[in-house]
């Protein structure tokens, strides 16, 4: 029985190649999906084996979807595609519960490598993560200021991040606007963040929007 894939990534053309790419090795993949909020859906919907999930996407980050895929279906394995090894993402990823960790410069075999060892219990990260990120995160770290932030908290500073208004993060998050209100203003008091450019700065520093 082959192992089935959803397949998470805003760019289609992306999206066709990997499709192609898993195809060939005779893996099945089930869905597609162009940014988190889809995918955290389709998971929960179609509880594919593997989730290969981008970090950088619109609406819900790669992972905060990796987190609530996890939650919402915890057979389905994440593997994250991305082009950032530096240790602040591996890190935040490996404790958002993903099990592979793949580095777009070496996808290819990697990836395919990457599913095969995910899918038997083995948490992979690509050969060229740094081993002193796998020392950092055998570790305890000191809990950051985004550490403080609940998951919703998060989600609201995405959208607000990436330029949506109060009404707009409401209609997204399926909340009333004084809720989403209520989030901005206490992610704002913990962040010690009072204006929508340093949001979007410290949104970008975390990995959370993509400049």
């Amino acid at each position: 029985m082959p192992i089935r894939i959803l397949l998470v990534d805003d760019h289609q053309v992306v999206r066709d190649g990997l499709r192609a790419l898993l195809e060939r090795h005779k893996f099945q993949v089930v869905a597609e999906a162009a940014d988190g909020r889809d995918a955290v859906k389709h998971a929960e919907g179609l509880r594919p084996d593997v989730a290969i999930v981008d970090l950088g996407m619109p609406r819900l980050n790669g992972l905060e979807a990796a987190s609530q895929i996890t939650r919402q279906s915890p057979s389905t394995r994440v593997v994250v595609l991305t082009m950032h090894a530096e240790p602040g993402y591996v890190i935040a990823a490996l404790r958002a519960g993903i099990k592979g960790y793949v580095l777009k410069s070496q996808a290819g075999a990697d990836l395919v490598y990457a599913i095969g060892e995910v899918h038997r219990g083995v948490t992979y990260l690509s050969p060229g993560i740094s081993s002193s990120v796998v020392d950092a995160c055998l570790g305890k770290p000191a809990e950051s200021t985004a550490d403080r932030l609940t998951s919703r908290e998060r989600e609201v500073l995405q959208l607000v991040a990436e330029g949506k208004t109060t009404k707009e993060v409401a209609q997204v998050l399926g909340i009333g606007v004084k809720t989403a209100d209520s989030h901005r203003t206490r992610v704002m008091r913990k962040l010690d963040i009072h204006e929508t450019a340093g949001l979007v700065r410290f949104a970008i520093r975390l990995g959370i929007i993509e400049p």
